[in-house]
């Protein structure tokens, strides 16, 4: 059954908007978090006393605050690390903790309370990460309504909850409802846009027969679905468990330094009681055996080895994040450089993700040019919400067409849209529909010109006035302007070509592939085949990187090695759950960034050999000689200093042009 429906005029962008929103935001408020609130009262201390010790103001004026940072800002994983220990284990975060109070109570307090803040403000920004990937969840649950609208038997309709909706059952879907369960399309035609669930970038029309998922939204056109799943076995829901599945067993990373971080810890403890004991076993004095553990303690501190490896990764992000990329810690920089196989996604990352007109074509006989044709295009479909209609006219409007007014508009959901324009009807459309039966010479022209748009991958629309085909507009997702440079860097970086990975049809996606050299192209993909590939890489033993920017890729997103979304029309769930966000939508920063993370590696490397030998100096001397402990404060920030500067050279903006390179 066929419904024909007479739209009222519609802002431009209020589909564009309806897509914008269609995953439900919850976002946490960062002084809503523990962590966050208590690293802010540390950092805020620490800002006040600060500059009263730099001064020389008087001790009783910055003490307290120092020592209400130290309060403040350490407690937390003070407790942490006591809590492990009662686990057996030991962590560098309770070293931390340790080493600034072993600090202030040699003098540093300065140097403590610094160290205390930069740890608190870590940990609140873990937390903040933390609590947004479970605010994108949960907003995904939201996709799907709360209710539906239940047919009995006799045609009676009930509003139920969709947890009650049980296989079998047959629900009125109408035109700009969100399907509340996955099922088939048994009465009704309608175009449903999917996006969240199979990325493609077009509504899709549906009839009888056809499968639609619950979360995704109806057009025009009402829809009686038979339910065929359960509420808690949906699409949607299953997306929900594969990002919570894979973000819970995705392996944990750690920073090189913290690969070792037991051992390092234990031996350090172990060594810094026997540099104190042993002397007094053998009778020395106890301040002065103290004195020699405390710079022991601070010299072979782990401070040094962490900030050796810090700099060059956080120089790495900041710059990065001056070039449009967002990473959202160290070890995802880290792990970057560690990718050697690709995954993308289609439409909204290798492609802009908007459909535009192409191909302009009028039929020999029609009397019009181009500009004639997309003109009386662009005046039957101006009323229109459908994104192909919104195709037409923002090409009509690039143009600087005038359209004239259209009268009688209406719309048939799968067939496409009428109005009288000009005094003419004009019919635009589907031609496999529109010219369905017709047997005359000009629409078997359309038909062959139809017939070649949609073999090049576009999509065919029609134009009819007064019942003649006047010609045939062409509309597609276009290629990102950088995609081909991208994936040709991509593949010199990894050494193969990138997997193609899409909810698209096939024929799209291989034209598009083949576009973009591109030869492994796996299509029609719901979210977990796509889960399904990327593990299938990760057991071969290959470090997968996920690109993509909807709902229906955050499941592969979390299971990658490494997932980057793409910011501008990625979804919540995506932008959380990926590791980092390209926030302008340049495709050939993905490149980049891997290039930059393994220069970042390289001088971490650096780094911790020269860290290394520092420490080894100072350990040796305090062991063997006398090491005074300002010279042996000294050469620990000393140390510090050498390696912080080797790793800011990742700042300099010839840093990324290399990386660009």
């Amino acid at each position: 059954m066929t419904s024909t429906l007479v739209t009222p005029p519609v802002p431009a962008d209020r589909a564009a908007d309806a897509r914008a929103a269609a995953v439900p935001r919850r976002r946490t408020r960062v002084l809503a978090l523990p962590e966050a609130r208590w690293a802010a009262v540390a950092l805020v201390l620490f800002l006040v006393a600060l500059p009263l010790r730099l001064t020389g103001a008087p001790a009783w004026t910055w003490g307290p605050l120092f020592a209400l940072t130290y309060a403040a800002g350490g407690w937390e994983p003070g407790w942490a690390g006591l809590r492990a220990l009662t686990a057996k284990t030991l962590d560098v975060d309770l070293l931390m903790v340790v080493a600034a109070l072993g600090a202030a109570a040699i003098g540093q307090v300065t140097d403590g309370a610094l160290l205390i803040v930069i740890f608190a403000t870590s940990g609140a920004l873990e937390a903040l990460a933390t609590a947004r990937t479970a605010d994108s969840v949960c907003g995904l649950l939201d996709l799907a309504p709360a209710t539906a609208t239940r047919l009995a038997d006799d045609g009676t309709e009930a509003a139920v909850a969709v947890a009650e909706l049980r296989v079998g059952d047959t629900v009125l879907v109408r035109p700009g409802e969100r399907i509340g369960a996955d099922g088939r399309v048994v009465d009704g035609t309608g175009d449903v846009d999917q996006a969240t669930i199979t990325g493609e970038p077009l509504p899709v029309a549906k009839q009888p027969g056809d499968e639609v998922f619950a979360g995704t939204l109806n057009g025009t056109g009402a829809l009686r679905v038979r339910v065929g799943r359960d509420a808690s076995d949906s699409v949607i829901a299953r997306i929900v468990r594969m990002v919570e599945e894979a973000s819970e067993t995705k392996a944990p990373t750690q920073l090189f330094i913290e690969k070792v971080e037991q051992r390092y810890s234990l031996g350090m403890v172990a060594a810094t009681l026997a540099v104190f004991l042993l002397p007094l076993a053998f009778g020395a004095a106890l301040t002065g055996s103290l004195l020699r553990a405390m710079t022991f303690m601070i010299v072979a501190s782990p401070c040094a080895v962490v900030l050796a490896t810090m700099p060059p990764l956080l120089s790495a992000i900041a710059n990065a994040g001056r070039h449009g990329v967002l990473v959202k810690s160290a070890v995802v920089m880290e792990r970057l450089g560690e990718v050697d196989a690709v995954a993308l996604d289609k439409t909204g990352t290798l492609t802009e993700g908007t459909p535009r007109v192409t191909d302009v074509r009028p039929l020999p006989g029609s009397g019009l040019d181009e500009g004639a044709l997309l003109t009386l295009a662009a005046a039957a479909e101006h009323l229109s919400e459908h994104p192909l209609a919104r195709a037409v006219v923002d090409a009509a409007r690039e143009k600087g067409l005038v359209l004239p007014a259209a009268e009688g508009f209406g719309s048939a959901p799968g067939v496409g849209v009428r109005a009288t324009v000009g005094g003419r009807a004009v019919v635009v459309g589907a031609p496999a529909r529109l010219l369905a039966g017709a047997g005359d010479a000009g629409s078997a022209r359309a038909s062959v010109v139809a017939a070649e748009l949609e073999d090049g991958g576009r999509t065919a629309v029609l134009v009819m006035a007064d019942g003649e085909p006047l010609g045939v507009l062409g509309i597609a997702d276009r290629l990102r302007p950088d995609g081909i440079a991208a994936v040709a860097s991509l593949t010199a970086l990894t050494g193969t070509a990138p997997l193609l990975l899409t909810g698209d049809n096939p024929r799209a996606a291989a034209l598009l592939a083949a576009e973009v050299g591109i030869e492994d192209v796996r299509a029609g993909l719901l979210p977990e085949h796509k889960v399904r590939a990327v593990r299938e890489l990760e057991a071969s033993g290959r470090k997968v990187m996920a690109v993509g920017d909807g709902v229906n890729d955050a499941p592969a997103l979390a299971a990658a090695h490494t997932g980057v979304a793409m910011g501008r029309a990625g979804s919540d769930l995506a932008l959380e759950t990926a590791d980092a966000v390209v926030v302008r939508d340049e495709l050939a920063t993905v490149p980049a960034v891997i290039s930059l993370s393994r220069r970042a590696r390289g001088l971490v490397v650096q780094n911790l050999v020269i860290a290394g030998v520092f420490i080894a100096a100072l350990v040796v001397w305090d062991l063997a000689g006398t090491l005074p402990l300002p010279l042996g404060v000294a050469g620990h920030e000393g140390s510090t200093v050498v390696v912080g500067l080797n790793g800011l050279r990742l700042l300099r903006e010839a840093a990324w042009k290399r990386a660009a390179r």
